[in-house]
């Protein structure tokens, strides 16, 4: 109970074919595409940002020696 065979699927599969048509189908599938192809774009280009932002915050705490003791040494 609750394991679907192959003639479950190619059964549900037709089912749905019937009911949504295959234009439709096509461009679900297509939209799919599209959608997963833009949160990769934007995973990417947000870790591009957070490295940037990183290595900018490593950049401001390198030297945090006060002005008045930079002269003294």
């Amino acid at each position: 109970m609750g394991r679907l065979g192959p003639l479950e699927i190619i059964i549900i599969a037709a089912v749905v074919l019937i009911l949504f048509g295959r234009g439709k189908i096509s461009n679900l599938m297509g939209e799919v595409g599209k959608g997963i192809t833009a949160f990769k774009r934007g995973v990417k280009d947000g870790s591009a940002e957070a490295a940037e932002a990183a290595s900018a915050a490593v950049e401001a705490v390198k030297d945090v020696t006060p002005e008045s003791e930079k002269d003294k040494v």
